[in-house]
């Protein structure tokens, strides 16, 4: 794995070498190298391709709804937060604004009961189904992720960690599925929600948020991240196929990373994902994407991407995914 180390430490891309260096070899994130290195990021093409639409009010061009797939300000800054941008920048504000505001809305602070799926879907708001709030945690958790992240958060931070905690299902996590029937929560809605409550809580020593995290934790680690509950199976193949960016979906890749983020890598029923992610390793060392989610276009569409995140094959090294294989690996001592 050195070698593999090696060659992605002379990357062309400098978030590749800045994954490497922040998360991998733990190098100081305010020593004056890696300081230089995420203004490196910053200047870099892939990032001012990502930013080419900002106007003079800091706002995408064209993209009026900011969690337009893929290319909206709400996953242009989740991008941003993982490639190791500057922290603190305020030409982001305006974005954040945009973000926070539809994430705030009032909508979200609206709720009744319901008890079909079809009278959840009846009104706006936020439905009730046999005591559990149905709400797509992942936006608001994902918002307060990479907002504590990029170090452009304010104190409308403490409203999204409001909404998070308000809307926690028993089990410790959230699902926004109306069935009355659905009654466990969703892997792809806890695990932002997971790592916003996380980095905030690790921020602000809020006790609350803190233990909403780690009762998030037990979604995923009781049934070993991976595997149905009651009888052992793989949940869903695609758990088990690489991808980058994996924006809100799952894999074991992602789902090891947020363990390593949220201090549970350690945990023993990590091991068996551990396994396989190991087991996926190339015989040149590094780590394949399995599947790509979303299509290269300059034009915001259906899940479209301003930017190629690399090669996808059952044999080709793909720097993103490989960097953070590492971190997990380094993460769990297996490194």
């Amino acid at each position: 794995m050195d070698d593999v180390r090696e060659q992605l430490l002379v990357s062309s891309e400098p978030s590749v070498r800045w994954k490497v260096r922040a998360l991998v070899d733990r190098d100081d994130p305010e020593s004056r190298s890696m300081r230089s290195l995420s203004q490196a990021v910053r200047r870099s093409s892939r990032v001012r391709t990502l930013l080419a639409r900002q106007d003079d009010h800091g706002l995408l061009r064209g993209i009026d709804d900011p969690y337009k797939k893929w290319q909206g300000a709400h996953w242009v800054l989740a991008t941003l937060a993982d490639l190791g941008y500057p922290r603190g920048d305020r030409s982001l504000a305006a974005m954040r604004d945009q973000v926070l505001t539809r994430w705030l809305g009032s909508g979200y602070f609206r709720e009744f009961d319901a008890n079909t799926k079809a009278a959840a879907y009846a009104k706006p708001g936020v439905p009730r189904v046999r005591g559990r709030y149905r709400r797509c945690a992942s936006q608001q958790g994902n918002a307060l992720y990479f907002l504590e992240k990029l170090g452009i958060a304010d104190d409308r931070s403490a409203r999204l960690v409001e909404r998070l905690l308000h809307w926690q299902w028993p089990d410790g996590g959230w699902n926004c599925d109306r069935r009355p029937e659905a009654d466990t929560s969703s892997f792809f809605e806890t695990r932002h929600a997971m790592l916003g409550l996380s980095v905030y809580a690790a921020r602000t020593n809020d006790a609350a948020a803190l233990e909403a995290a780690s009762r998030a934790a037990e979604v995923f680690l009781s049934r070993d991240l991976f595997l149905e509950g009651h009888s052992g199976r793989v949940m869903n193949p695609d758990f088990l196929r690489l991808h980058y960016p994996l924006y809100w979906y799952y894999d074991i890749l992602g789902a090891l990373k947020t363990m390593a983020e949220v201090g549970r890598i350690d945990d023993d029923r990590c091991q068996k994902a551990l396994d396989l992610l190991q087991s996926k390793q190339l015989p040149s060392g590094g780590w394949a994407a399995d599947r790509r989610l979303y299509k290269v276009s300059s034009s915001p569409g259906t899940r479209t991407e301003s930017v190629d995140w690399g090669p996808v094959s059952s044999s080709e090294l793909n720097e993103w995914v490989t960097a953070d294989a590492l971190y997990v690996l380094r993460s769990a001592g297996r490194i």
